[in-house]
């Protein structure tokens, strides 16, 4: 019974640079939730999402994903959609600033965000363009076969392709489910509802492609062993349908949640407000102007 829950704890491919940033995650959360009022509804999808993310990355369910392709396409749903929905669900920006220790917010980070190399990387991954670009690319570009056969054969790609899949889905999700108007939001409330039914279309049509193939798009999984006795077919059908099905889903679980706060701050009037102080500056700024 150790042995056989050993096996699953224990990382299929260890990666100090993912436990660094998972521990050191949880550590600022664990803290920034001593400061502030976080309810538990919060505080359980936060520490759900990051289990998943801990399951899927470091622990024996690597392996499966590197030997069959379903399971592979379980391990990008979970990366790419579930974990960052449900952690960005959590809101858990402002828990994570306050769990850094004051000085360091004083000294390190606030510095940090005036630099100009931050301020260029948040303006393009942070664009919401760019983001969802991004976000719908970094799920086709791996499922093309020639890229998902480097990405077997090279640990160094097959890392990347995990970071990019779970770092551009945490930004997307990030600024979907964003609470606040715009500004100081990034995207348009009506937009962030509309733009998960953008970023499912092609990978319904991918996951159509793939379920209806005739042929074995993935050969690498017969090199690289599989782990089960399937039929290669019957795999490559079930990981389509994952593509096609529970994803869109997903997706469509989170236009509902950014409707839910679209309708928030328009019953509460904070976009009214807004538009309204905006005239007011602009008609302030043409008074300026004609004097």
């Amino acid at each position: 019974m150790i042995a056989v829950l050993l096996k699953w704890i224990v990382p299929w491919e260890f990666s100090w640079v993912f436990l660094v940033t998972f521990l050191g995650a949880c550590v600022l959360y664990w803290r920034g939730c001593q400061k502030l009022e976080v309810s538990t509804g919060r505080r359980l999808a936060f520490w759900a999402g990051m289990a998943i993310v801990y399951v899927t990355l470091q622990t024996y369910f690597d392996f499966y994903a590197e030997h069959e392709f379903f399971m592979h396409r379980i391990q990008q749903l979970l990366l790419h959609h579930i974990a960052p929905l449900v952690i960005m669900a959590s809101y858990p920006g402002s828990v994570l600033r306050a769990g850094i220790p004051l000085r360091w917010r004083i000294h390190i980070l606030r510095p940090a965000l005036r630099t100009w190399p931050w301020r260029l990387v948040s303006a393009v991954l942070l664009n919401p363009a760019i983001a969802t670009i991004l976000f719908v690319v970094f799920i086709l570009i791996w499922l093309v076969p020639s890229m998902q056969t480097m990405a077997m054969l090279d640990w160094r790609v097959y890392r990347f392709m995990n970071w990019s899949m779970i770092v551009s889905g945490f930004v997307y999700w990030w600024l979907v489910l964003d609470h606040r108007p715009r500004p100081p939001g990034r995207m348009i409330p009506g937009v962030r509802v509309l733009s998960p039914g953008f970023t499912m279309a092609p990978q319904i049509l991918a996951g159509a492609i793939i379920t209806f193939s005739k042929a074995d798009l993935y050969p690498i999984f017969e090199i690289c062993g599989r782990a089960f006795n399937f039929n290669v077919f019957t795999g490559q059908l079930i990981g389509g349908i994952i593509i096609w099905v529970p994803a869109a889903t997903i997706e469509t679980i989170g236009g509902l949640l950014a409707m839910r706060q679209w309708l928030r701050l328009s019953r509460t009037g904070r976009i009214r407000r807004q538009a309204r102080t905006a005239r007011s500056l602009a008609d302030a700024a043409s008074l300026r102007g004609a004097g």
